[in-house]
């Protein structure tokens, strides 16, 4: 009965596909309703903020280079990753990426957990010739970025867009955002506003050259600072004793 059943269905065009529609539609509800009963689907988690001047537009060279076509932001939850790469990505830490950084193939080793892992004379030598470091490399080199000059005279301009895609950038933030860069780039400026207004930002001459706020010292302090604003310690344990 079964089988005359399954080839009645294959040999009426109209009724397989009424089947297949009311098949398709309830798979769709069962995956679509519970994200419109829930408050949100990204958790919160502690430590997450979003980007520092200096860091947004360090992010917005490293899109502009195209470095998210080799290296991945996004640690998958298998053993195999979590052991070279780190702790697994959480969707929160891309609450306030537009777009998010997640990438599609690894020619590099994934970024997610790069910040603090090398020193600031680690990445200037990497970005001026990534073979003096790592012979096998395929890494184009950019020395230019050590050269040119940080162009931020519309920084206020990239916050207030970014609020109106849900990123929680204040009119104080907007209003020092100019002043913020050049803090976060010069240690020995008035740094408690950026600290403030950013914690755990990394705050430091990362070009080695002082004189000058440069698009290295932007892109540097932007891979210094990702994966160190979770702790995932604290992150597990609490996960643990919900």
């Amino acid at each position: 009965m079964a089988k005359f059943n399954h080839g009645t269905i294959e040999k009426n065009s109209i009724l397989l596909l009424v089947l297949t529609v009311i098949a398709v539609s309830i798979g769709g509800l069962i995956e679509i309703v519970p994200t419109f009963l829930i408050k949100s689907t990204i958790e919160d988690v502690k430590g997450i903020r979003p980007y520092s001047p200096l860091e947004l537009a360090g992010r917005d060279i490293y899109i502009r280079e195209g470095c998210y076509l080799c290296h991945s932001q996004m640690i998958r939850s298998l053993r195999a990753e979590v052991e070279r790469y780190g702790h697994y990505s959480l969707a929160a830490e891309s609450k306030y990426d537009h777009p998010f950084q997640w990438g599609s193939k690894r020619t590099g080793p994934d970024l997610s957990r790069v910040g603090g892992k090398y020193s600031d004379e680690w990445h200037r030598l990497h970005m001026a010739n990534p073979r003096d470091l790592v012979p096998e490399s395929v890494m184009p080199g950019y020395p230019f970025l050590a050269k040119t000059a940080l162009d931020y005279r519309h920084v206020e301009d990239g916050l207030r867009a970014l609020s109106l895609a849900g990123v929680p950038y204040t009119a104080d933030d907007v209003k020092n955002a100019k002043a913020d860069i050049e803090a976060q780039a010069n240690p020995d400026a008035d740094t408690s506003g950026v600290e403030a207004r950013y914690p755990k930002a990394v705050i430091r001459d990362f070009d080695g050259d002082p004189k000058k706020i440069s698009e290295l010292d932007a892109l540097v302090a932007y891979l210094q600072m990702l994966g160190t604003l979770v702790d995932f310690n604290a992150h597990d344990s609490a996960d643990f004793n919900q």
